[in-house]
């Protein structure tokens, strides 16, 4: 392949929700584990996390709102490559330096030439930042395949950039932990969001999964890998 295998791993609700509800303010990481019948196995999802892979691929938005820009305390270095999506940018200076701290490695992607990244390059030598006027996902994956050659990257974005990457034919594999919780509201998050068919004509936009393994955790949680079908 010219791009890296990409595998989409998320912690969901039963209804295929991936926040409380619909305010930047409300978290699944901060809320869920405060709700009876649910924070009892969450930790589960958290122990998978980290034998996912080296690369991992999120957004400026996710990292702002688990608040990032505001922590103070320098964290714990991770053995783990960040490529974070930031067009906003929701990220600040101190975003950007909290990560640096955090990661092995940070790439920042952006189409913004003031984003504050820049102030701070002088101060990291694990942060690169890939400018592109416009971003285009096909072309960053393989650029991140020839330039830097990343073989696998574990996806943990929104819904919306998830959409945009499954349309793209640019997931391989879902690797889904399910809470035993069911969420509601129109206006939450979801696994996939973005752009909905409206045609006939666009059903090739659907990927069929097949299921690769099934497990039942503790505390009612399960845990589904498949693998996308329907490729181009």
């Amino acid at each position: 392949m010219k791009r890296p295998i990409n595998t989409l791993f998320m912690l969901m609700s039963l209804d295929g929700k991936i926040n409380s509800g619909d305010s930047d303010e409300l978290d699944v990481d901060r809320d869920w584990c405060k709700i009876d019948g649910v924070k009892e196995g969450i930790y589960q999802y958290y122990e998978i996390e980290k034998t996912t892979d080296w690369y991992s691929l999120n957004t400026g938005r996710t990292m702002a709102k688990i608040g990032v820009n505001e922590r103070k305390e320098k964290p714990q270095k991770i053995d783990c490559r960040f490529i974070i999506i930031d067009r906003k940018p929701h990220l600040s200076e101190k975003g950007i330096e909290y990560l640096c701290n955090w990661v092995d490695m940070l790439f920042l992607v952006t189409d913004n030439k003031n984003h504050p990244a820049y102030k701070v390059t002088n101060k990291f030598d694990n942060l690169k930042i890939i400018y592109y006027p416009n971003i285009e996902l096909a072309k960053m994956m393989e650029d991140f395949k020839k330039d830097y050659n990343v073989e696998r990257i574990t996806i943990q974005s929104g819904g919306t950039l998830n959409c945009e990457l499954l349309r793209e034919d640019l997931i391989d594999y879902v690797n889904i932990v399910i809470a035993p919780i069911l969420v509601g509201g129109s206006t939450t998050n979801t696994l996939i969001d973005g752009k909905a068919i409206s045609t006939v004509e666009e059903l090739n936009k659907l990927k069929a999964l097949e299921l690769i393994e099934t497990n039942v955790l503790q505390n009612s949680y399960i845990q589904l890998k498949y693998k996308v079908l329907n490729q181009k």
